[in-house]
């Protein structure tokens, strides 16, 4: 790697008002990602001074309005330096409009240079929903927001944890249980198969092997508690083994994390991937989107506005996103 220029990693901040700005100053100061990429943190200058300031983080702001003018060899944190709240006032740990469009304006011009090509990948802090729909901004999720940002259908772009050595890619997401069941089809099932067969061979995973969980109890148990994997799931399953990819199942979803030699997992529903990530991996899952053509992560736990602004926050789950993508 001798005289190869470290790839530049965008950092998000998310909302400003949560821990966001802090983990990502503490993610760019971190050795073990100097060590493999370039931070530049994307973010309101005041915002990023208050949360330094307010975290008793002494390191400087290098500040550009450009990529491409960045002096890598200054000491300190680079910083993007957008304009998020003009002369509105600033907030920190409330849920309000002005934070939910900072958060959003802050990763659409991450995700603007990642399209450019000016920075490798992004890698956003948390966001808070609830701040974004008051903001009057369509919004269920970053995968959906990265889809429409690249100009893709917003079905297209799936949500995967990761932790460890665990991978975790979701059919449905943020959708109600009764609207998640219409969303499971064998189109979309196929889909997302492929999706993480890609994703896996473009981390370097040569002959990916892939598990995937049912949407009922015991995967149906032959069909005693539903019909979706018979109708929906198993099909889907066959045509892409077929194709040649190595997939299997479906089993129950309850059994899924204990099976050996596998290097990915899809379930159907949310709380099906994230209730294991988060009791395994409390504070460093990655969230990683996949099918969109730009890499693309962010953390897979909120802003914990309560202690905004304490210094209380660590960075395990930003530092871990940035791994997932730049290793």
């Amino acid at each position: 790697m001798s005289g190869i220029a470290l790839p530049i990693v965008a950092l998000s901040g998310g909302d400003p008002a949560g821990i966001g700005p802090e983990i990502c100053i503490k993610a760019a100061l971190s050795h073990e990602v100097n060590n493999i990429c370039r931070p530049l943190i994307f973010g309101d200058r005041r915002v990023m001074d208050f949360h330094r300031r307010a975290c008793k983080i002494n390191v400087p702001f290098n500040g550009y309005k450009s990529i491409k003018k960045i002096d890598w060899s200054k000491p300190g944190v680079n910083l993007f330096e957008l304009d998020l709240f003009s002369n509105d006032s600033y907030v920190i740990g409330e849920i309000n409009a002005a934070n939910g469009r900072a958060a959003v304006d802050c990763a659409a011009a991450a995700i603007a240079a990642a399209i450019a090509n000016e920075v490798s990948a992004v890698v956003a802090a948390p966001h808070t929903e609830e701040a974004i729909h008051l903001a009057g901004i369509e919004f269920d999720g970053y995968p959906s927001f990265l889809a429409r940002q690249t100009g893709m259908n917003p079905d297209d772009v799936y949500l995967m944890v990761c932790f460890d050595h665990y991978r975790i890619a979701h059919v449905t997401l943020h959708s109600s249980v009764r609207r998640s069941l219409e969303l499971i089809t064998e189109a979309r099932v196929k889909h997302i198969i492929s999706a993480v067969n890609d994703t896996l061979i473009q981390i370097g995973i040569d002959c990916p092997k892939i598990l995937v969980g049912g949407l009922n109890p015991h995967a149906s148990e032959n069909g005693l508690f539903g019909s979706e994997e018979a109708e929906i799931i198993k099909p889907a399953i066959a045509v892409k083994r077929d194709e040649g990819i190595d997939v299997s199942g479906p089993i129950g979803s309850d059994l899924m994390v204990h099976q050996k030699g596998y290097d990915a997992f899809v379930v159907m529903l949310h709380d099906q991937g994230h209730i294991p990530a988060k009791l395994l991996a409390k504070h460093r899952t990655a969230a990683f989107s996949i099918g969109s053509p730009i890499m693309f992560s962010s953390v897979a736990h909120g802003s914990a506005h309560d202690i905004a602004g304490q210094g209380k926050a660590g960075p395990e789950a930003m530092v871990e996103a940035i791994n997932l993508l730049v290793q």
